[in-house]
């Protein structure tokens, strides 16, 4: 108890103190936060990107395209020790896909395989289908009820960190207990017939079976048949397969600090998107907005104490390759990481920022964790995030990483995760929907100014 209370005088100090200090930076905050509302031009490389050079799936000749013209958009922003880190990773192939459901009625259904699903026999696979909500009403039907099927989970959506272990997970479960393919109702609380990939992952100790996301719609359509009864028989065809890993890379680019360069503050999101869609919201206008953040502090002379580092992750969506990558090239200097900042939830109207703040290891311990941080980090957090009210991006909560950054996190460095409402975020999430028409000018506009006033007073602050 004694020590809760000392902490929290502690705390509090911190704040009064850092409240105290964020004043300072009151009159550039507005600067950015004018700047960015005003500037025409600021979703110019984002279209571009959409547009004409489209998704980024890991391993294909569209991703290293990006990563090119990323590199180039850096230098020409004015960025400083622009360059890229070599990474491996996955080379998935989608190929052709289809499914029918033969009987009761003959019609198409309407998929997308999930990310390193393996694909069917030649010819497909035709079996009957069995129908669960949960994994417990899998597991009750048993395997002489599930053996030479297709299962198909059709799990409501609850939360995506609930609902998303049925595609994660989906799969394997089925298979051990016989099944020979898998179908997961996508992972969204809304749904125009539009299914929604991602990634699954095998267990090594269980069969490898196809697995493909369904609509919401055909998900509770043959759920309902089985309910009521009715023997539902379907048709799935898959060509997926792996090639052999690709190389890629993290792109990145600095303004360099001008008192304390090897102290970092890290922003970004990941340049890589599913093989279907533009990537718009995931990620590109994360990227994108980290990039114009860094960009509008160039056009206003603006160069703070500590370097900001745009970075520019690779292949997040099917291995984490990209944040892990970016570990290891950092090696010890990771002790000067003061923070980092991701953006990886579309870019709708932003609300603030979830921060996360893990304890340290000494320093010196075998991983070159950084040293222990103090309740200072949190607080300027919250004084700076103060300057933010006036777009309504004032809100900081603790909450967990964005992917890029948790190998950051477990090696001590404070990370923040740029929130947005996120209120149509997951009718467009890994889908053909996910394109540049869904951004919305204004609030694509208040992310960059999030970004550019957090990251800035962040790297400045004494």
């Amino acid at each position: 108890m004694a020590l809760r209370i000392l902490l929290g005088v502690v705390m509090a100090l911190s704040l009064y103190a850092a409240g105290e200090n964020a004043n300072r930076y009151a009159a550039t905050a507005d600067r950015l936060i004018d700047a960015a509302l005003k500037d025409e031009h600021s979703l110019d490389r984002l279209e571009y990107l959409c547009y004409r050079i489209g998704n980024r799936l890991s391993g294909s000749n569209t991703l290293n395209e990006a990563i090119d013209w990323s590199a180039n958009e850096m230098k020409r922003a004015g960025l400083e020790n622009v360059r890229t880190i070599p990474v491996k990773v996955p080379h998935w192939i989608r190929g052709k896909e289809s499914a029918e459901m033969l009987a009761p009625q003959r019609k198409p259904l309407f998929i997308l395989g999930l990310g390193g699903s393996i694909g069917t026999p030649a010819g497909g696979i035709t079996a009957d289908v069995v129908a669960v909500s949960t994994f417990d009403e899998l597991e009750r039907l048993g395997r002489s009820r599930v053996e030479g099927k297709i299962v198909l989970y059709d799990a409501p959506f609850v939360s995506y960190g609930e609902t998303v272990a049925y595609r994660s997970q989906g799969a394997s479960r089925a298979a051990r207990l016989g099944a020979v393919a898998a179908f997961v109702r996508s992972i969204t609380p809304r749904s125009l017939r539009d299914p929604h990939t991602g990634a699954l992952r095998y267990n090594d100790q269980d069969p490898k079976i196809p697995a493909a996301a369904v609509s919401i719609e055909d998900a509770m359509w043959i759920h309902r048949l089985t309910q009521a009864g009715v023997s539902v028989r379907a048709h799935l065809e898959m060509e997926a397969h792996f090639e052999p890993d690709a190389d890629s890379a993290d792109v990145m680019g600095e303004i360099v600090g001008s008192e304390r360069p090897d102290e970092v503050v890290a922003i970004g999101g990941h340049i890589d998107s599913w093989d279907v869609g533009q990537g718009a919201h995931d990620d590109g206008g994360g990227i994108m907005a980290a990039l114009e953040a860094v960009s509008l502090m160039k056009k206003m002379g603006l160069r703070p104490r500590r370097t900001i580092r745009v970075v520019f992750w690779t292949s997040e969506e099917n291995s984490g390759n990209g944040g892990r990558g970016y570990r290891e090239w950092l090696g010890d200097k990771v002790k000067g990481h003061y923070a980092a900042i991701e953006m990886d939830g579309g870019a709708e109207r932003p609300i603030g920022f979830d921060f996360a703040d893990m304890p340290r290891r000494r320093a010196g311990s075998a991983d070159g964790a950084a040293p222990a941080a103090s309740p200072e980090v949190r607080a300027r957090v919250e004084a700076i995030s103060k300057l933010l009210k006036r777009i309504g991006a004032d809100r900081v909560q603790s909450g967990g990483s964005e992917a890029d950054v948790e190998p950051l996190l477990a090696s001590g460095v404070p990370v923040l995760g740029l929130r947005t409402t996120m209120e149509h975020y997951w009718d467009y999430h890994h889908t053909q929907a996910d394109t540049f028409d869904k951004i919305v000018p204004e609030d694509f506009k208040r992310c960059v100014a999030t970004f550019a006033v957090m990251a800035y007073a962040l790297a400045d602050w004494i």
